[in-house]
């Protein structure tokens, strides 16, 4: 068990003017630093060092005094779940450690103010670098490709197997996948993850995590399971492998969404027709669309059908042999009448207070953002 002491950190309440105090858990591993001290690391949090923007905060480049780069992330003190994923992050991320997860190096509580120090990963995220920056210089060819999926799936087996109690992320997407300047796949942002115990079959929770990459019984009833994390891989492994998102409003209306796209494609026996085309041959055509069928097992309607992660990882490897039974995966068109009761958004113009919402449009909105959501169980 890992020990910790705790610092009192004071917030003012919206409707009152007193001051309440929270008991921050400060863990024996993780360093304590000042305000002061990471406000000079990233010369005032200038928008210079801004690296990315997620559903709690943001994310600056910070450079220590023994001339260290980190990734320091700062929760939004306007976000209501904002101590919560907090402490939830902090109490997760600090006890464990694996190659291909992000590593904590410290926390601040100070002033009013939450932040995590990470280490810095020089080449930011899947998504900014595969998806979303055509100034990138990388490229991914196939065995880069080869090396981030197997990678995730290694970090998530650990997650879900090799830990006790085993731990479910909830937001597996491309852009909390970082990459090192070697191209070393890390998991990042645990602020939704759930510890799960053992002898459980399934949590009932709200339901957090991003549209397009939700398992549908987890979506839809709140039942979640570590399977939910398998289905969110399974999306991410389609698009490593295409090239794409896994919603693109600016194609035909019947390729817009990735997943249906891949399993129209499977029953006509084209899923070679979903490779991505800059890869200009120098891999194996059969591996790739290998690939593509575990991503459509990953992503099965029923949880009991997926694979676990390290089941998922052995396929990936060619140690295990992918299973030929792949019936429809769960669709995004089939959650289209979720009703979204609570909203973070993601660099998203959606304000939580429209009421009511137009799920569909809503629904198409935030798949393509990659918006996380959170909703209330009822």
């Amino acid at each position: 068990m890992t020990c910790f002491s705790a610092l009192r950190w004071k917030r003012n309440s919206r409707s009152q003017s007193v001051q309440h105090d929270i008991d921050i858990p400060v863990y024996s591993n993780v360093k304590i630093y000042s305000s002061k001290e990471l406000k000079k690391s990233t010369r005032n949090f200038c928008s210079g060092n801004k690296l990315g923007q997620g559903s709690f905060g943001c994310v600056y480049l910070g450079r220590l005094k023994n001339g260290q780069k980190v990734a320091i992330k700062v929760l939004s003190s306007e976000s209501k779940q904002g101590t919560k994923e907090f402490l939830n992050e902090l109490s997760v991320i600090s006890s464990i450690t694996h190659h291909n997860l992000v590593k904590l190096h410290g926390c601040c509580v100070d002033g009013g103010q939450k932040m995590l120090v990470y280490n810095y990963l020089e080449n930011n995220s899947l998504a900014k670098t595969l998806f979303g920056n055509s100034n990138s210089s990388i490229r991914f060819d196939w065995r880069t490709r080869v090396k981030i999926c197997i990678g995730v799936a290694e970090g998530l087996a650990y997650l879900h197997e090799q830990i006790r109690p085993h731990i479910v992320h909830r937001d597996i997407k491309a852009s909390n996948i970082l990459l090192d300047k070697d191209l070393n796949p890390k998991i990042s942002d645990f602020g939704l993850a759930k510890l799960f115990p053992g002898n459980m079959t399934h949590i009932s929770t709200r339901v957090a995590g991003t549209l397009g990459y939700l398992a549908p019984e987890y979506a839809i009833r709140g039942q979640l399971t570590k399977k939910a994390d398998v289905y969110s891989f399974g999306v991410l492994l389609l698009e490593i492998v295409s090239g794409r998102w896994h919603n693109d409003p600016r194609l035909p209306l019947q390729d817009q969404f990735l997943l249906e796209m891949a399993w129209t494609l499977y029953e006509s026996g084209d899923l070679e027709i979903l490779i991505d085309r800059t890869l200009n041959g120098g891999f194996s055509i059969e591996e790739a669309q290998q690939f593509l069928r575990i991503g459509l097992l990953c992503t099965q309607d029923t949880p009991k059908v997926r694979p676990s992660m390290s089941t998922v990882a052995k396929m990936l490897k060619g140690e295990c042999a992918v299973g030929d039974k792949i019936m429809r995966p769960g669709l995004i068109t089939d959650v289209m009448d979720l009703k979204v009761r609570t909203l973070e958004p993601l660099q998203l113009g959606v304000s939580p207070a429209i009421s009511p919402i137009d799920s569909q449009s809503l629904v198409s909105t935030l798949a393509l953002a990659g918006s996380t959501i959170i909703r209330k169980s009822p």
